[in-house]
C-alpha cells in the first residue's frame, strides 16, 4: 500500500475516528479544525482512541488550524457541518493541490456542488458512512460498533482518485466500497435525519420520547416518506420502506440519543437544517411536489435558529 498524505478537515468525533483509523494504518494524517482545546490535547498527548480493538494511543498526527495547512493533500476528507463547508476550506487552501481529491462524508444535501468549486469534478467524491463515533473530551474519541462506507465519483466517473480512496480507507479497517448506488443512500440518510434531528430540535426530545404520543412517529414517517418521494422524483432510487424501517428502530432502540441538531441547539449553535430539510424543500419545489410536513419543520427549526445566542 502507498503511503498517502491525507488531511481531515474537521476534526470532531467522526473526523478524528478516520483520521486515527488511517494514521494507525501507515498514512501521513494531519487533522484540521479549529477546536484549540482538542488540537492542543492531541499535540500534548496524541488521540486517545477507544474502539471495539481497545484503548491505545494514536501519537503520529498533526493537528493544527485549518489556515496553518502547508502541504497540498492527496486526498482531504472532509468532515464539517455543511454550512460550514466553504468556509473551511478557503481557510485550508494550502492543504489543496491540482491532485488533491476531495472526500465529502457529511451528513445533508448539496456537499459535491461545494467541493467541486474547490477541484476539478474528477477528483470530487462523495458517500455516507455508518461508523459511530463520540468525542468524550478534548483528545479522546471513542467508537463501538462496525460501519462501512460506500462513496463514488460525484461525476460518475471511476478514477484514479476513486480507487486509491478505497484502498486507504480498506487499509485502515473502516469497510469501503465504490458504490455507484450512493446516491439513494445518501437520499435515505437524510430522508432519517430530516425526520429524527428536526423533530427533536424543536422538541427537545430524545429520539425515543418522540413516542411518547403516537402523533411523533406518525409525523417522523411522514416527513421520511416525503423525502424520499423527492428523491424519486428526482431519478434517485431511495427505498421508503428501508427508511421507514431505520426510523423505527431508531425510536425503538435509540431512545436516550440526542441527535446532533439537538445537541447543536443546547450549545446555541446554528442548526444544519438547511442542508437537510431545506434542501428537500428546494428539490421538492423544482419537481413539483408538496411536502408539507418537511417545510413546516424547516420553518419551526429556523425559528430556533434565529434566537439570540
Amino acid at each position: 500500500m502507498q503511503t498517502r498524505q491525507i488531511a481531515i478537515l474537521g476534526a470532531g468525533a467522526m473526523g478524528s475516528l478516520f483520521g486515527g483509523r488511517l494514521a494507525e494504518a501507515g498514512h501521513a494524517v494531519t487533522l484540521l479544525d479549529i477546536d484549540d482545546a482538542h488540537l492542543a490535547a492531541i499535540r500534548e498527548h496524541g488521540l486517545r482512541l477507544s474502539t471495539d480493538a481497545g484503548e491505545r494511543v494514536v501519537r503520529n498526527l498533526r493537528a493544527r488550524r485549518p489556515e496553518s495547512a502547508r502541504e497540498p493533500a492527496d486526498l482531504l476528507i472532509v468532515f464539517t457541518k455543511t454550512l460550514h463547508t466553504t468556509a473551511a476550506l478557503e481557510a485550508a487552501r494550502g492543504a489543496l493541490g491540482p491532485q488533491t481529491a476531495l472526500l465529502s462524508l457529511q451528513n445533508g444535501l448539496g456537499n459535491a456542488e461545494r467541493l467541486v468549486r474547490f477541484a476539478a469534478p474528477g477528483h470530487v467524491l462523495v458517500g455516507v458512512t455508518t461508523w459511530p463515533a463520540d468525542k468524550a473530551e478534548p483528545g479522546r474519541v471513542s467508537s463501538h460498533g462496525s460501519g462501512t462506507i460506500r462513496l463514488r465519483g460525484a461525476d460518475g466517473s471511476h478514477t484514479p482518485a476513486l480507487a486509491h480512496t478505497v484502498e486507504a480507507l480498506n487499509a485502515a479497517g473502516l469497510a469501503c466500497t465504490a458504490d455507484p448506488d450512493v446516491w439513494a443512500a445518501i437520499w435515505e440518510k437524510a430522508a432519517f435525519n430530516a425526520a429524527l434531528n428536526g423533530l427533536c430540535a424543536v422538541t427537545q426530545c430524545t429520539v425515543g420520547e418522540l413516542t411518547n404520543t403516537p402523533d411523533g412517529e406518525a409525523l417522523a414517517l411522514k416527513i421520511a416518506g416525503e423525502t424520499v418521494a423527492v428523491a424519486r422524483a428526482l431519478g434517485v432510487d431511495a427505498n421508503a420502506a428501508h427508511v421507514a424501517a431505520n426510523v423505527r428502530h431508531a425510536l425503538a432502540h435509540h431512545r436516550a440519543h440526542r441527535p446532533s441538531m439537538l445537541q447543536d441547539v443546547l450549545a446555541g449553535r446554528r442548526t444544519e437544517i438547511e442542508a437537510i430539510n431545506g434542501a428537500v424543500v428546494e428539490a421538492a419545489r423544482k419537481t413539483g411536489l408538496s411536502v408539507p410536513y418537511t417545510e413546516s419543520l424547516l420553518h419551526l427549526v429556523r425559528l430556533v435558529d434565529a434566537r439570540p445566542r
